[in-house]
C-alpha cells in the first residue's frame, strides 16, 4: 500500500481474474477443441488462444502457466471454473492488481503497474518472476518495485490426470510486500494541480514543484496534463493507448523532470552568485543599463552589435539587477564589456557554476524518467558544432538562453541551495518504509553536497530575489500571508511569428518566508511568461500552503501586494558604463515598468557611430527578441530550438552593414 504524509491511503490492492493455461497439461490431438470451449466463453477468437499458447511456450516453457485474458467479468471467471474439469489446463487464477483512489492527481508519482513483457520476464524470472506477473512500469511503482512486491509464495502439488490436486508436496508462504509513506501531502497536491491547471491548457506542457528546503521532501509535484493510473490496471486497446501517447501535451511525460527547456532568468541567480563569490560584482557594483550595450566585432571595427535590455533601467546596483532582471547587468556579469575594462566571469566559469548547482546532471530523484538537461561550454562547441564560442553565446547564456536547457526539478533544486545557505538537496518523494501493522521499518533522507558559494553571497542574491517581489518585475508574487523571494524567467522557443517575436516559457522559482526559507517552489508553463503566469500562479500555491490551506485568487483577480518601490531611469545625457559610485543628476524616477521584462532582446546591427551615442532609447525596445539558438547538444533540448535564421551569435550578422 502506498500513503501520503499524512496517513492518506493513495493505492490499494484489489483482485483481479485471469484465464491461464498450463499448455502441457492440455491433452495432446485436441488443443483446438479446448481452445474453442474457451473461446465461447471468454468471447476471443479461438486463434488468437493458440496464439498466445504458443508465445507462452517459447517464453518460459510448456509447464509454466500463461496467461490468455486477464480481468474478466465475475460471472466470466465462474463459468470458466465450471468448464476446468473438461479442459485439463485451464485454472481461472485470483491476481492482485492496483487501484489508485486518486484518479490522475497523483499519476506521475505514482506511475502505474503493468503486465511483464517477454524481455521483462527473462531478466527477472530468477527473482522470481512468473510471466503472468504484473510490475511497476513508471513513477514510484517502478524505483520501489522490489521493496513494494514482497516475495511469492511457491506451491508444489501432485495431481490426477483430470487436474485436480491430491496432495501438497512441498510449500513456501508468501511474504507481504512493504508500504510506502510519501512526503507528498495530497491536499496540497490538489490545490497545486488545480492552480496549474487554471493557467495551461490540454495542448501545452505545464510543471510545479513544492519542496522543503531543508529536507530536500518533494509535498507536491505536478505535470500537465496527467492521466490516471487506473487506465493501466485493465485491459488498454491500442486505439486508446495510441491516442494517449500522440496527445500534444504528451500527459505519460513528467514534465517536472523529463523535459529540458531554456531556463530564462531564473538562471541569473546562478550567474549573479557566481559573480559575488569570483569578486566580478559586489552589492555596490552599478551597472548603467541605457537600454543596450554595443559590441563591435572583434575582426571587424565597423560591424557593430546591439544586445538590447528589456527597458533602459538606468543605473543599477546588484539588488536592482536581481530585481529588475537587467539583461544588460547580467551581460556584464557573464561576458564583461571590454570598452569599459568590466571582466566578467567568462563562459567557462558560468559553466562551472552552473554545474556546481546541479545543472547538466541528474538531480537523483527517486523515480526514474529524469532528464539531465545540458550546460554549454565553448570547448563543446567547438567539438560538436564545429564553431568558435562568440560573446554573443556568452551573453545568451548569462541571461539563461542559448544552448543551456534545464528541467524545472533542476531549477527548484538549485533555488533551494540559495534559500537554505548553499546545501544541494535530493529531491525525493518516498519518506519511509512501513510494515502491515504502520510500524516504521525504515525512514528515508535526501542526501546532500554543498555549492561553492559562501553564505553570504547566496543571502544577497536572496535579497535581490526578495527585492524583486516586493519592488520588481516579480511582483505578481507577492502574497499578504508570508513574505517571498523570487525570480521569474520568460525564454523564447520555436520559430518566429510573422511580427518576429517568438512564443515563451514562463518560469518561476522562489522561496518562503524570506527571512527564514520553509519551502520552495517552481512553476513553469510551456506557453506563458514569468512575471504575468508563472508568477501569480506560484503567489496561489504559496498563499494556500502559508493560509493553512485557505482560499486563493484566480487568474485575473487582484492578489495583494505592495505598491512598487521607484526605480531609475538613465539621464538622456548619461553615458553607459559601471561604476561603484552612485550615478548622479538623474531624473525624477518613475514606476517601475509593468511588462514581462525577462525574454532576451536580439542583438541590433548598427553602423559604427563616429562619436559615442548620448542619447538612450526612451522607451522598451520594439524589436523581435532574440530565440535561442538551434544548434543541439548530443541530445537536443526540448521545445527550446528555432529555425537556423534565428541564431543570434557572430556568425550569423543580422544585416550588419560593414
Amino acid at each position: 500500500l502506498i500513503y501520503d504524509r499524512n496517513g492518506t491511503l493513495l493505492v490499494q490492492n484489489t483482485a483481479r481474474f485471469s484465464a491461464t493455461i498450463i499448455p502441457g497439461d492440455l491433452t495432446d490431438g485436441d488443443e483446438a477443441t479446448a481452445y474453442r470451449m474457451i473461446s465461447n466463453v471468454i468471447g476471443m477468437p479461438a486463434s488468437e488462444i493458440e496464439a498466445r499458447v504458443t508465445e507462452g511456450i517459447e517464453v518460459q516453457g510448456e509447464f509454466n502457466p500463461t496467461v490468455i485474458k486477464g480481468d474478466l467479468e465475475r460471472d466470466v471467471a465462474l463459468t470458466l471454473i465450471e468448464l476446468e474439469p473438461h479442459v485439463p489446463g485451464l485454472s481461472v487464477q485470483v491476481e492482485p492488481s492496483r487501484n489508485y483512489l486518486t484518479g490522475d492527481l497523483l499519476s506521475h508519482i505514482l506511475g502505474y503497474i503493468g503486465p511483464i513483457s517477454a524481455e521483462e520476464y527473462e531478466a527477472l524470472a530468477d527473482e522470481g518472476y512468473l510471466y503472468q506477473d504484473f510490475l511497476g512500469k513508471s513513477g514510484v511503482e517502478l524505483s520501489y518495485e522490489d521493496i513494494l512486491r514482497g516475495k511469492a509464495g511457491k506451491k508444489l502439488v501432485e495431481v490426477d490426470a483430470a487436474g485436480r490436486e491430491l496432495r501438497v508436496i512441498s510449500e513456501r508462504r508468501p511474504i507481504d510486500g512493504t508500504n510506502l509513506v510519501l512526503t507528498i501531502d495530497l491536499d496540497l497536491q490538489a490545490a497545486v494541480q488545480e492552480i496549474l491547471g487554471e493557467y495551461s491548457t490540454d495542448n501545452d506542457n505545464a510543471a510545479a514543484a513544492v519542496i522543503d528546503v531543508k529536507t530536500g521532501e518533494l509535498l507536491s509535484m505536478v505535470s500537465l496534463p496527467t492521466f490516471d493510473g487506473n487506465f493501466f490496471s485493465g485491459p488498454v486497446s491500442e486505439e486508446a493507448l495510441a491516442s494517449l501517447i500522440e496527445s500534444p501535451g504528451k500527459p505519460l511525460v513528467n514534465h517536472a523532470i523529463s523535459d529540458r527547456y531554456a531556463p530564462g532568468s531564473t538562471f541569473k541567480t546562478i550567474v549573479g552568485s557566481a559573480a559575488l563569490q569570483e569578486g566580478v560584482a559586489s552589492t555596490g557594483t552599478t551597472i548603467v543599463s541605457r537600454g543596450y550595450i554595443n559590441v563591435e566585432n572583434e575582426f571587424d571595427p565597423n560591424v557593430v552589435y546591439v544586445y538590447k535590455d528589456w527597458a533602459p533601467l538606468g543605473a543599477l546596483d546588484f539588488y536592482d539587477g536581481i530585481a529588475m532582471s537587467s539583461n544588460v547587468y547580467f551581460y556584464y556579469l557573464a561576458g564583461g564589456f571590454a570598452d569599459e575594462g568590466f571582466r566578467g566571469l567568462g563562459a567557462d566559469k558560468v559553466a562551472e557554476y552552473a554545474r556546481a548547482f546541479g545543472l547538466g546532471s541528474l538531480t537523483g530523484i527517486d523515480i526514474g524518467g529524469e532528464s539531465d538537461g545540458f550546460v554549454p561550454d565553448p570547448a563543446w562547441k567547438q567539438e560538436t558544432v564545429g564553431e568558435t564560442w562568440t560573446i554573443g553565446d556568452t551573453y545568451n547564456f548569462g541571461i539563461g538562453q542559448g544552448y543551456v536547457a534545464t528541467t524545472p526539478i533542476q531549477m527548484l533544486r538549485a533555488i533551494t541551495a540559495i534559500a537554505n545557505g548553499g546545501t544541494l538537496v535530493t529531491p525525493h518523494v518516498v519518506a519511509e518504509y512501513e510494515d502491515s501493522l504502520g510500524n516504521t521499518l525504515e525512514a528515508l533522507s535526501s542526501d546532500t553536497s554543498t555549492v561553492p558559494v559562501d553564505t553570504a553571497n547566496l543571502q544577497i542574491v536572496g535579497q535581490g530575489m526578495r527585492q524583486s517581489v516586493t519592488s520588481g518585475v516579480a511582483r505578481n508574487a507577492s502574497v499578504s500571508s508570508v513574505a517571498v523571494a523570487g525570480k521569474t524567467g520568460t525564454a523564447e522557443f520555436g520559430a518566429s511569428r510573422d511580427d518576429g517575436t517568438y512564443e515563451t516559457h514562463g518560469w518561476f522559482v522562489g522561496y518562503a518566508p524570506a527571512e527564514d526559507p520553509e519551502i520552495a517552489v517552481v512553476v513553469f508553463l510551456q506557453r506563458g511568461s514569468g512575471g504575468s503566469d508563472a508568477s501569480p500562479a506560484a503567489a496561489r500555491i504559496l498563499d494556500y500552503y502559508f493560509s493553512g490551506g485557505g482560499p486563493t485568487y484566480g487568474p485575473g483577480e487582484d492578489i495583494p501586494v505592495p505598491d512598487p518601490s521607484p526605480v531609475d531611469v538613465l539621464d538622456a545625457t548619461a553615458a553607459p558604463g559601471t561604476t561603484d559610485e552612485p550615478i548622479a543628476d538623474l531624473p525624477e524616477p518613475t514606476a517601475a515598468p509593468e511588462e514581462d521584462p525577462d525574454t532576451a532582446p536580439e542583438p541590433e546591427p548598427t553602423a559604427p557611430p563616429t562619436a559615442p551615442p548620448t542619447a538612450p532609447p526612451t522607451s522598451p525596445p520594439t524589436e523581435p527578441p532574440v530565440a535561442p539558438p538551434t544548434d543541439p547538444p548530443t541530445e537536443p533540448p526540448q521545445e527550446t530550438s528555432p529555425p537556423a535564421a534565428a541564431l543570434p551569435d557572430e556568425r550569423r550578422p543580422h544585416g550588419v552593414v560593414p
